[in-house]
């Protein structure tokens, strides 16, 4: 069974994602470039966005365990003002990720903080914040490319990492699935696999090993959704369309939970 990536990997992928997405920033012609899987943003606006966020999490991770972000992180983030000049933006976007980094690197991976996602299966801690993070800069240098018209895949420990990531995140959910329970199975090129299951006792999501994948126990899945890990994230991230990636089963399940908003 594949590990998942340890603490001082999730914080190198941090840095190396915020500097890719500098150097997609500083080859593009025009910080006024639009981006197009971000409607209505400029380059300008993704830069600012990520370097919020890293701010952002560096201060709910600083402040320890809460049931609710910091009212002082809160009001920085909504009153942001960042430099409009393309270098000193990058410098500021720099120091920003570093400040990220530091206060991860001080909490280490098991200190508890307030985050936005259910604990069902990703831990309200600095080491759930940094997984996160690691995919948040991933998808937004990929944003970035996009925009300059030179997208790139994301690296594949990034991206094998990403599915589960956001499967255990984004979707796993107490909360009871609306519609006749049912399961997804996104399988990598790369050769490692998920089964999300949802029903009344909400969603969560497994590792399938190669040999489940292929074999009967594939038609427990009502769709199964194959392509690279980038593809797949990219998809999950709705970067791509389903169309872009290979699926067995009913395709209209997919929708369904594309609209699914769970009740915490």
């Amino acid at each position: 069974m594949e590990k998942n990536l340890e603490f001082p990997d999730l914080l190198r992928l941090i840095d190396e994602r915020s500097t890719a997405f500098r150097a997609a920033v500083g080859a593009a012609p025009s910080l006024d470039a639009q981006v197009p899987t971000c409607p209505e943003w400029t380059l300008f606006d993704l830069v600012k966005h990520l370097g919020g966020g890293d701010r952002f999490w560096a201060a709910i991770v600083g402040a320890g365990p809460a049931d609710a972000p910091p009212a002082e992180a809160a009001a920085a983030r909504a009153a942001l003002e960042v430099p409009r000049e393309r270098e000193a933006l990058l410098a500021w976007l720099a120091a920003s990720t570093q400040l990220l980094l530091s206060t991860l690197r001080e909490a280490g991976p098991d200190a508890r903080c307030w985050a936005w996602w259910s604990d069902l299966q990703t831990p309200r801690t600095s080491g759930g914040v940094a997984r996160h993070r690691v995919q948040e800069s991933a998808v937004h240098t990929y944003d970035a490319q996009l925009a300059t018209g030179a997208p790139q895949p994301l690296p594949a420990a990034v991206a094998l990492d990403g599915v589960e990531e956001f499967l255990f995140t984004c979707v796993a959910s107490p909360s009871a699935w609306p519609h006749k329970p049912t399961a997804f199975d996104f399988r990598t090129a790369e050769g490692r696999s998920w089964r999300l299951t949802v029903d009344g006792d909400g969603a969560r999501s497994t590792r399938i090993t190669a040999t489940a994948a292929t074999s009967e126990d594939s038609d427990a899945a009502g769709v199964s959704i194959h392509g690279t890990a980038s593809e797949l994230i990219l998809y999950l991230y709705d970067r791509i369309p389903a169309g872009s990636l290979h699926v067995d089963g009913d395709a209209g399940l997919l929708d369904l939970l594309r609209a699914w908003e769970p009740e915490e």
